[in-house]
């Protein structure tokens, strides 16, 4: 869901609009990728975010698709092993910027654990998928400072 006015309110207090990013264990071989990719292509389920990180003889692959459902279905037929995790999606602009977002982070004491861009959008946002420590004191802390949140609704659809 994408981010509303008013936050939402949980037992917790607030619940970020977090998205699933998949973190795929492959074996590192020549063509694997390719088979991954074209998976999705078939299943009408757009990548909107792609990270590699390869030993020797395997490699994790991040990534955050248009549809978590689905991405799910793919990966089950492929018969690959992965990790699902809840990250935030972040708006970066001229007034919201990485150097803002990482200072507000740091004054709660906040651990970064990986950061990396988004793709997909040809006149979209710009926009950072960000793992913390505490999603959800990290989503109040950027929605108070103005930040944008995205949810999955929010990300480039197949075709788009």
């Amino acid at each position: 869901m994408s981010q509303s006015p008013t936050p939402m309110g949980t037992s917790r207090g607030y619940e970020s609009p977090a998205v699933s990013q998949f973190s795929i264990f492959m074996p590192n071989r020549v063509g694997k990728m390719l088979e991954l990719v074209k998976a999705f292509e078939d299943h009408m389920c757009r990548i909107c975010s792609l990270g590699v990180h390869d030993a020797s003889d395997h490699a994790v692959i991040r990534l955050i698709t248009s549809n978590a459902a689905e991405c799910r279905k793919v990966l089950a037929e492929q018969e690959l092993t992965y990790l699902e995790t809840d990250i935030l999606i972040v708006g970066i602009d001229e007034n919201h910027t990485l150097v803002k977002m990482c200072h507000y982070l740091l004054g709660a004491e906040l651990n970064i654990r990986f950061a990396y861009a988004m793709m997909g959008w040809p006149a979209g946002p710009t926009a950072i998928a960000l793992a913390v420590d505490d999603i959800t004191l990290a989503g109040q802390i950027l929605i108070r400072k103005e930040f944008r949140l995205l949810g999955e609704a929010d990300l480039p659809r197949f075709g788009e």
